[in-house]
């Protein structure tokens, strides 16, 4: 289904071409199709046949097989920029805590050598993976940490559990619980963790975490733990299934950049193996459903997209949710970037790497 056109105006991206390749897309960035090309990724995703109805066992299969493409990437991905060597050391330390489940949650604290007598601001991590996959310890969660242990925060990457593991199936709320407890350790221990305020910080799945923890606690009567939330590209609808008519009108990202590193089809096997059906609009599992009520109460929220992102739409309903619930909230687009470049192409968009960490550093000191 193409969008419809005025005379002498094509609707952007495959709304208005739906054969049309990222790497034929006039809005991407040079250097993100660069960084693509190595890993066959600068054209579209292959289209994957699932949806929420297909077999557990098929969906399994998906999250295996993605947990192993992205694991490649991020092994493989250049992050080293001239004048690393020079670089302030940063400690990394573990403390293990413990679950409401009786589970171990590593919670991997960095800081920059010589601030262990500073009280500094604390971002708590979660990183990305669609709450599935990818390892917490890989080259791109590390150095994101370290960069922004060097802007002058502690961060404290949470090992939560994720919903695949080639062990077992961590369903829906497994996860969150892990990085809800973490929080609440780690306020209640800031002064032996030498942090003051705490901000909740992650891209994607990650970035929906971060979310539903603080809405976690608002509903719980524990929000004053959580100073502020910074989610970038957030994985928060489950929405991936809809008809075609449906994703133009309330996600158009969703047709306009489908296949932009992130198919419709896999992302629809996340959500699928993630939460059960009765979870489908859980605004703990899927924060886009979140009411009024749940949001109002919430601290200052700052959200970043990626123009080039099928989850783009998402993350802007969400802003729009947040400021109508009276939430301080800041949103921006990134332009000609897919999704997660600011994370995954620090070498190639070294700018936009440096940049996001300011903001996410000056965000946690400013709600300090």
């Amino acid at each position: 289904m193409v969008a419809n056109s005025s005379e002498g105006y094509t609707p952007p991206g495959r709304l208005g071409n739906p054969s049309l390749e990222l790497s034929e897309d006039p809005r991407a960035h040079p250097k993100v199709i660069e960084a693509l090309t190595p890993f066959g990724l600068a054209n579209n995703a292959q289209e994957v046949p699932l949806t929420a109805e297909s077999p557990l066992e098929h969906l399994a299969g998906y999250c295996a097989a993605a947990h192993s493409g992205f694991s490649a990437i991020y092994s493989n991905v250049p992050l080293t920029l001239p004048g690393d060597e020079n670089e302030p050391n940063v400690e990394h330390s573990i403390e293990t805590i413990k679950g409401v489940d009786d589970n171990d949650i590593k919670l991997h604290i960095f800081r920059k050598a010589g601030t262990e007598k500073e009280v500094l601001p604390c971002v708590v991590y979660l990183h990305g993976g669609g709450m599935n996959i990818i390892d917490n310890v890989n080259p791109v969660h590390v150095r994101w940490c370290t960069s922004l242990a060097l802007s002058g925060v502690a961060v404290m990457m949470t090992d939560f559990r994720n919903a695949w593991t080639e062990a077992e199936r961590n369903v829906f709320p497994a996860g969150l619980k892990d990085c809800a407890a973490a929080v609440k350790y780690i306020a209640a221990h800031k002064t032996e963790l030498g942090i003051g305020k705490i901000i909740t910080q992650g891209e994607s799945g990650g970035a929906n975490l971060a979310i539903a923890t603080a809405l976690k606690a608002n509903r719980e009567g524990w929000i004053e733990f959580i100073d502020g939330v910074f989610g970038i590209v957030p994985y928060i609808s489950g929405a991936y299934g809809w008809s075609t008519e449906q994703k133009i009108v309330t996600f158009p990202s969703m047709i306009e950049t489908n296949g932009y590193l992130l198919d419709m089809g896999g992302l629809a096997a996340l959500a699928a193996y993630y939460t059960e059906s009765k979870d489908a609009t859980n605004p703990l599992a899927w924060p886009y459903y979140a009411s009024e009520k749940d949001l109002i109460g919430l601290p200052p929220h700052i959200l970043l997209m990626d123009e080039l992102d099928p989850l783009r739409s998402e993350g802007q309903a969400f802003f729009r949710k947040l400021t109508a619930a009276g939430v301080s909230v800041l949103a921006s687009v990134t332009l000609g970037t897919t999704h997660g470049s600011s994370l995954m192409f620090r070498a190639a968009l070294p700018e936009l790497h440096n940049g996001t960490v300011a903001s996410i550093a000056a965000f946690a000191k400013r709600v300090s």
